[in-house]
């Protein structure tokens, strides 16, 4: 005789299965916590300042998108991951988000609140330079500013040696349909060791700016350009990927018949990580 099948469980058993890891997941939590207040402790972090490891974060979110499998959407793991350490980290060492809002508020406050959650205060400016000479002078806020546009060169206050700088480019996770979509760069200040250098920001001021230039550097890296009328020029924020990078695109200007006033890092941040269509979702 053929023996029947196992019978499905039960409504009530399934919910039980669901309660435990509910529970389990809430002492898997409470027990970070406990492991971020000795981290304090050791590392003395709220006297030094920021508790920002854009390397470490980075190299996290990547490993989170390669293991996730099952119907759980991505957009909502990355956002409790992203919470999580953002939370964390503000148990730290605390600090406020500062945003430039002059773009979008809404689409700003949507990137804010998808990567810093509504623990960490949130503070509106109408201006990137605002949002920056805020984070200036804190101890350790972050500001968020506009990754793709720009009305005046905010970036000329991160040349000074002790200036913030950019430490991340958001959305990390790029993809179809992401809930927080708009590009920002993350600003604030973080020691040395913890930066991650995939891409590198500089600060460049040329002469003889014109579409022409333009043209012939855009394929070349990411450039937000601000005109310059004082010197028929522009001031330019220019990401480039590997080393050597901005000494192709200086060249690249010359040739293109502009002159290079000044140069200077202005911060740095991780290779975005692009995720499929098909697996933007699942």
């Amino acid at each position: 005789m053929s023996q029947r099948p196992p019978a499905p469980p039960s409504l009530q058993e399934l919910r039980k299965e669901i309660d435990a890891i509910d529970e389990g997941m809430h002492r898997l939590l409470m027990q970070r916590g406990d492991i971020i207040d000795r981290l304090i402790q050791v590392k003395q972090t709220q006297e030094v300042g920021s508790a920002f490891r854009p390397a470490r974060e980075a190299a996290m979110m990547r490993d989170l998108v390669q293991r996730h499998r099952g119907i759980l959407p991505l957009d909502t793991v990355e956002s409790i991951w992203r919470v999580i350490i953002a939370t964390f980290t503000y148990v730290q060492a605390p600090f406020s988000v500062h945003a430039d809002i002059s773009a979008s508020e809404p689409a700003m406050r949507d990137s804010a609140r998808f990567h810093f959650g509504f623990t960490v205060p949130y503070v509106a400016h109408f201006s990137a330079q605002a949002a920056v000479e805020a984070v200036a002078k804190s101890k350790g806020d972050l500001a968020l500013v506009s990754a793709t546009s720009s009305r005046t060169p905010w970036w000329l206050e991160l040349e000074a040696v002790g200036a913030p700088k950019i430490i991340a480019r958001l959305p990390f996770v790029e993809r179809a349909d992401h809930p927080a979509a708009l590009p920002v760069f993350a600003v604030s200040r973080v020691a040395d060791s913890a930066l991650v250098t995939e891409v590198e920001t500089f600060s460049v001021r040329v002469s003889g700016w014109n579409a022409e230039v333009a043209r012939a550097l855009s394929p070349l890296a990411e450039i937000v350009a601000v005109p310059d009328t004082a010197f028929d020029g522009a001031a330019l924020l220019i990401s480039v990927t590997g080393a050597g990078g901005i000494d192709k695109i200086k060249a690249a200007l010359i040739e293109a018949g502009a002159s290079v006033r000044s140069t200077a890092l202005v911060g740095s941040h991780a290779t975005r990580y692009t995720v499929p269509p098909t697996r933007s979702k699942s």
